[in-house]
């Protein structure tokens, strides 16, 4: 019978180094493959990159051809305590003298003190009304679109603490109520929700102890001088904010003048002795940051591209594209588009002309001296950034 021997045996063969070297062999195509993949995934990656870079410099172009990018308006004030000013793209510059008369308000009135928020003052009916009042008090006109509200004040709800709930409860009231403490007891005050003389308020009671216009029971909370029942006092009228704008009288329900000047929202803080400057001018300082962004975006592209297509005699290692037509050719094109001329504008041909200049190593600089001339003639910059050519 033949029996089975080991090829390493009796033939001083090194069977086991042999076997090693013939798997070595078979697997070097796929070593080989691995190694390519490899190479393959790091461009891709390096693609992916500058794909970025590029998105990054197209946005960043793009917002400057964006027309509100050269609209940008800002404001100042010389004193913003008194008056605020904000305002929409696209205002037309501009300066104001303002001066602060009065500021709006709104109507306030608290009832005679009781005991305690707790102490029953009588029950009945609150009727009120929004609207103005004359000034010597003798009429009172409805808010137009306003609804007359009424309130029932029964058996156990007509405590302070419950008037004020009843009333803050109440949808659609223009009136809020609170209770505020002081040496002589508890006081339900009530306030307009809203500032402006129309915005006032007049309290109408039916009082369940008969006497409507006394300072006892619910009649305390009753303010209609105009039918004789002032019995709670009126700490504070609903008043407009009133100013004078360049000479000009104007006159709001609020401390917000929003429909005054065009593009302009100005807040009143405080009533002034004088005028206080406003001016609005275009926002070149927005404008700036616009092309520094771009600046930024084509600088970063450049340096990702050049970085990754070097080669480093001194450490002989290349970059991921070293030699790579595609990316070198990226690199080329934006360059060429930088440094084309354009007519768009008569005044500015050329990037170089508002200050963006190629450095040496193909990144951008950019001169503020350059770009602020640029800006003493803003249409013209517009033009050369944001019109439309081939």
């Amino acid at each position: 019978m033949a029996t089975l021997s080991s090829i390493g045996i009796g033939s001083g063969l090194d069977a086991e180094a042999i076997v090693t070297q013939l798997v070595a062999l078979e697997r070097r195509p796929i070593q080989q493959l691995q190694t390519e993949a490899g190479k393959i995934d790091a461009r891709l990656s390096s693609f992916g990159r500058i794909q970025s870079a590029l998105d990054t410099l197209r946005t960043a172009a793009r917002s400057l051809t964006d027309t509100s990018t050269w609209r940008a308006a800002g404001a100042t004030s010389s004193d913003a305590g008194a008056v605020g000013v904000t305002v929409s793209s696209g205002t037309s510059p501009g300066s104001y003298a303002v001066q602060v008369n009065a500021l709006a308000a709104a109507q306030m009135n608290a009832a005679s003190a009781v005991a305690s928020s707790t102490t029953a003052i009588g029950e009945g009916t609150l009727t009120i009304d929004i609207g103005r009042w004359s000034d010597d008090l003798s009429g009172f006109t409805p808010k137009a679109g306003s609804t007359q509200v009424q309130i029932t004040i029964g058996p156990g709800e007509d405590t302070l603490d419950k008037i004020r709930d009843k009333i803050n409860n109440t949808s659609g009231l223009g009136v809020r109520a609170s209770i505020v403490n002081d040496a002589s007891g508890s006081r339900l005050v009530l306030q307009s929700r809203e500032t402006g003389a129309e915005n006032g308020f007049r309290i109408q009671v039916t009082d369940d102890d008969g006497d409507d216009t006394d300072n006892a029971g619910l009649s305390r909370l009753a303010y209609d001088p105009a039918g004789g029942a002032a019995v709670s006092t009126r700490s504070q009228a609903g008043r407009n904010a009133q100013a004078t704008i360049n000479g000009l009288a104007v006159e709001s329900a609020t401390n917000s003048l929003s429909n005054v000047i065009d593009g302009v929202s100005l807040t009143l803080g405080k009533v002034t002795s004088g005028t206080v400057d406003v001016t609005v001018s275009r926002d070149t300082a927005s404008m700036r940051k616009s092309i520094d962004g771009f600046v930024s975006a084509y600088n970063d592209l450049v340096k990702l591209v050049r970085d990754q297509t070097k080669y480093d005699a001194g450490s002989k290692n290349a970059g991921t594209l070293q030699g790579d037509r595609t990316a070198i050719g990226i690199l080329s094109q934006v360059r060429n588009v930088l440094g084309s001329s354009s007519s768009a504008s008569s005044v500015f041909g050329r990037a170089a002309d508002i200050g963006l200049q190629i450095q040496t190593d193909g990144t951008l600089k950019l001169s503020s001296t350059k770009l602020d001339e640029g800006f003493g003639k803003l249409e013209e910059l517009q033009k050369f950034f944001a019109a439309s050519t081939d």
